[in-house]
Order: C-alpha cells, then sequence, then structure tokens
C-alpha cells in the first residue's frame, strides 16, 4: 500500500463531505481510472462523488492528467469538476 494525500474540489468535495485525506491505496491501483474506481467502494458518499467519473477531472502533484495516467510515485491527486472559463 501506498498513502497519498487526496484533495477534492467544488461539487466533487460536497459530495464526498471532505476537502482532502490521506488514503492507503492497494498496491494493485495504478491509474487515475482505477483510483476513482476504488475510491467507489470506500462508501455511498464516494460513489456519488464519482458515478461519472467520465467528468471527474484529476491532477497529479498540481499537473492535469488523464483518467490513463499512472500514480505511482504521486504525493497528491485532486479530483474536481469540469471546469469553464469565462
Amino acid at each position: 500500500m501506498t498513502e497519498i494525500k487526496l484533495i477534492y474540489f467544488a461539487w466533487v468535495r460536497e459530495r464526498i463531505g471532505l476537502a482532502e485525506e490521506r488514503v492507503d491505496v492497494p498496491a494493485s491501483v495504478t491509474t487515475v481510472a482505477e483510483l476513482a474506481a476504488w475510491l467507489q467502494l470506500r462508501g455511498e458518499e464516494y460513489a456519488y462523488a464519482f458515478e461519472n467519473p467520465a467528468i471527474v477531472r484529476a491532477a497529479i502533484d498540481r499537473k492535469h492528467v488523464k483518467p490513463d495516467a499512472l500514480i505511482a510515485g504521486a504525493q497528491e491527486i485532486a479530483f474536481f469538476p469540469p471546469m469553464t472559463g469565462g
């Protein structure tokens, strides 16, 4: 297991009920998409936050990444909804 700091923004944070947490991620979880799927199993609030994982965005160590990005070596992973500009 690897401990990673997770940060949640906007409605992802609201649905989970936490701004951030540290979790021990199983070695079998290797990508952002797998992490989101694993988080869904942690409880109803996580399942709700990640019910449509295709729209939840992620950043590893403050760099935007795609769902297939590897999480090995990550210190921090943030999840947030799509952003719009204006």
